[in-house]
């Protein structure tokens, strides 16, 4: 299926940002680092169009993020606009302002599945990372609603250095929660999480124990859990394809409505990404010179350009690139032919010998 422009192709998802508030102050959270306030916000009836919009794009699904989508008030009214849409409806949410009523509301809005996050498996720990105390109850609690609702939960649990030894007890806990599936999702460094890696960053020794534990409850819990597993970049030889490549699959509408390529494309200088309260979708997608930027193979530089890894990968992580050289349009580090692939490497010797305090996100409103 194309989009309907020469050879670009549908994209499969949205990922709709519907806002950045949220009651957690997660150090990885991967929102910007300016926040958009509440003011700024598109509303309900802007959203209604663009789950219209994405539909007649070629988009299977949406993604309703944040932030914390359920801190909006029309939430409800968000979901049943999506379904309507003919859209699978995802609710990627922390949790903890889920009740028994706003979830069976959202149920009879048309919503499809539920992810939640988890920030470790012991409590205390938990609320310290996600700078919310009585937070990892909550969450608990509404796994239990979500899975009672009988709604299709995944738990995803985003690991770093400092809670990646409790890897099997977040298997236990998403086979405890009745998860069908697991998100092992190592933390990705842009926004807050660029800002936090010191204190995050994993070691190679503590990485590969990680991966020998998911490799083995694969095995063992093969027809009961899927476990889905998301490295991170900075012990990699080969970058991995970022979102199926830039504008290829995949975008995002940002609270204030801009539509990007990726979550964390409103970090790159020199953009002038296109706002749904100006433009379609479709417009958006398929003529704008952002989305256009990246897209394919024609952009590379050497060593990627001419190489056979070049439409498997697609040229890694453009905000990767940019967040480590400087240089949106450089060869991503985590390639081992890369110039820069050496920051990498410096980058995990300073996080191993650094502390663990974190700047949390919203720094104003630490615990």
């Amino acid at each position: 299926m194309t989009a309907g422009r020469g050879s670009i192709e549908a994209p499969l998802a949205l990922l709709a940002e519907l806002t950045h508030r949220c009651p957690l102050h997660c150090p990885y959270c991967s929102n910007p680092t300016a926040l958009t306030g509440p003011g700024a916000e598109l509303d309900t009836a802007t959203w209604a169009r663009v789950f219209r919009e994405a539909a007649a794009l070629g988009c299977l699904q949406v993604h309703l993020s944040g932030g914390e989508p359920t801190a909006r008030r029309d939430i409800v009214a968000l979901v049943a606009a999506a379904s309507a849409a003919g859209l699978y409806t995802n609710l990627i949410t922390a949790g903890v302002l889920l009740d028994a009523a706003k979830l069976a509301a959202l149920a009879a809005a048309g919503l499809d599945h539920v992810q939640l996050s988890v920030q470790d498996a012991e409590p205390a720990s938990a609320d310290r990372i996600g700078g919310y105390a009585g937070g990892h109850a909550r969450k608990l609690a509404a796994a239990r609603l979500v899975t009672e609702a009988g709604l299709p939960l995944t738990l995803n649990a985003v690991v770093h250095r400092q809670n990646l030894d409790r890897l099997p007890a977040l298997i236990a806990l998403a086979l405890d929660l009745g998860a069908g599936r697991l998100e092992v999702a190592h933390v990705q460094y842009y926004g807050w999480a660029l800002a936090n890696r010191d204190a995050l960053l994993p070691g190679r020794d503590q990485l590969e124990a990680a991966t020998r534990t998911v490799e083995a409850a694969r095995r063992a819990l093969s027809g009961r859990l899927v476990i889905d597993y998301v490295v991170p970049d900075y012990h990699a030889a080969r970058p991995k394809s970022c979102m199926g490549g830039w504008g290829r699959r995949f975008l995002a509408v940002s609270p204030a409505g801009r539509v990007l390529p990726c979550h964390a494309a409103e970090s790159l200088p020199g953009f002038d990404f296109p706002d749904v309260r100006q433009v379609s979708l479709r417009q958006a997608w398929e003529d704008s010179g952002a989305f256009a930027r990246f897209r394919g193979t024609g952009w590379m530089p050497p060593p990627c350009r001419g190489c056979d890894r070049a439409e498997v990968d697609w040229g890694g992580c453009r905000c990767q690139a940019f967040a480590l050289t400087g240089d949106a349009a450089a060869t991503d580090p985590a390639c081992a032919f890369s110039p820069h692939h050496a920051l990498l490497a410096s980058a995990v010797a300073t996080a191993a010998a650094s502390g663990e305090g974190f700047t949390y996100r919203e720094p104003r409103r630490q615990p």
